[in-house]
Parts: structure tokens; sequence; C-alpha cells
């Protein structure tokens, strides 16, 4: 079972919210009308102090971490070349519209995912577990999976070989997969692909309202290849930034990963 942090800290928010508005609305004049009272006297019970003080922080960072930015840590090689384990990234809340927290209701629309956008988004077999992945089918698209070639439409993604890809820490296992540059219409990222594994072929068409999503270590990911396609109201938000990296397996801190912009 996972973690709800935002509904504890709604919870959190709530009863310090709450405490501190009872104190004032019916305790606090009392406690303040005798001039003559001692200092003791006038000081806040314990409980109402630490809400008061308490409740700016965790309304300010739930304001933050629900409608704005959010933290992830990447805890799995599926993304790798453009995500390694131990990345710390950041995500665009507000992108792809306002959601209330908790709830994840849409409240103020935005934009849409775009082809290419790395987006994380509540597992559709299990929405407490976030997953990361890119966005390769939009709605309405037919999409093709054969001999390790997508296809769109039934035009193939180009891919340009750039090498082999020299892994280490604790995505090592990929080590000398081969690394390419695909074409997704205009955006180019790279992927690895492992030329002695099997990968899932398929072909089917995006429904409306739901998007097709790829891991870029193609033949290390569980994606919609294998459970489907994620619908709009599972969608968090779009990755954009790594702002720590530690991996203990590569001696700790990367620190040229910092500050990379996730493409």
């Amino acid at each position: 079972m996972n973690f709800d942090f935002s509904a504890l800290l709604v919870f959190l928010t709530f009863v310090c919210g709450f405490i501190w508005l009872i104190d004032s609305l019916f305790f606090a004049s009392n406690r303040n009308k005798n001039e003559n009272k001692d200092a003791d006297e006038l000081k806040l019970p314990l409980i109402v102090e630490y809400s008061k003080s308490f409740f700016p922080i965790f309304f300010i960072v739930l304001i933050l971490r629900s409608f704005i930015f959010e933290p992830f840590k990447i805890p799995s090689g599926s993304m790798m070349p453009t995500l390694l384990i131990g990345d710390f990234i950041l995500v665009n809340k507000y992108d792809y519209g306002i959601r209330l927290p908790v709830l994840h209701t849409k409240i103020i629309e935005n934009k849409v995912p775009e082809r290419g956008d790395i987006v994380v988004f509540r597992y559709p077999e299990d929405p407490s577990i976030p997953f990361i992945k890119r966005v390769v089918g939009l709605p309405g698209d037919k999409i093709t999976y054969a001999n390790k070639t997508l296809y769109i439409n039934d035009i193939s993604m180009t891919q340009v070989l750039n090498g082999r890809y020299n892994a280490y820490g604790s995505g090592y296992t990929m080590d000398g997969a081969s690394l390419r540059i695909e074409d997704l219409k205009g955006t180019k990222h790279e992927i690895l692909i492992s030329s002695g594994r099997r990968s899932l072929e398929l072909e089917t068409v995006v429904p409306e309202g739901q998007y097709f999503v790829l891991g870029d270590n193609r033949d290390n990911s569980k994606d919609s290849r294998y459970w489907g396609f994620v619908p709009d109201e599972n969608l968090v938000g779009r990755a954009f930034m790594i702002w720590m990296n530690w991996d203990g397996k590569n001696g700790g801190i990367d620190f040229k990963r910092i500050g990379t912009i996730i493409k």
C-alpha cells in the first residue's frame, strides 16, 4: 500500500486551520479581556500555538505541491537514457489543468499533452502508484509497435543509431544497449534498444480522452503495450527538470545531472 502524502497534507492543513480558527472565534477574546492576568494566563495553549505556527507552512506546501510543482523520485530504469535510477525530478502540475488534491477532479482546464511529453500519471491498474512515461499516441492515433519500431498512423518513427550506450551505477545492466535517436514527428529523443530481447508487438487505436505511453528503455519498460491507455483523469503533470540525483551505486550525488531540463 502506497502512502498518500497529499491526503496527509490536506488533513494537517485542515486540522491546524480549524484549531486556530476556533481559538480565534471563541477563546482568544476572553483570554485577553483582563489586563491583570499574568503572562502564563495570557499564553496561548500549546496546541493552538503549534497550529498557528504550522498552518501557514502546511498551507503553502499544499498549494505548491497540489497546483504548481511536485517532486518525484525515479525508482527504475524504464526511462533510460533520459531519466536514470536515482533522479529526483520536478513535475509541472498546472500544464494539463488544475486538479483538486486527493479527489483529482479537474477544476481549471489548460493544455493537453503533446506527443513527446514525459508525463507522470497515476497507474491505471493501481492509481495509488505514480508512473512516468513518454506520450507517443494521442487520441485517435493508430499505434503499431513491430520489430522494435514505432508506427503512428502507419508511418514509422525514424530511429538513427547513436552508438553503444555506456551505462553506470544502478543502471549498469543496460551497458552495451543500442542507443538510438527516435523522431516522433519532429520531436527527437534518445531511446535504448536491447537487440537480444523480444518486444511485445501490437496494433491499436487510442480512444478519446486517453493516451498511449512508452518508456524510452523500450525493451525494459512495462507501459501501454502491456496494460493499456492512460486516461486524462489519471494525469498528474509534465516532468520538466532534474533537481537532484542520488545513486549509491555511483558514489552518491551526480552533480552533472542537477538542473538538467527533461526533454
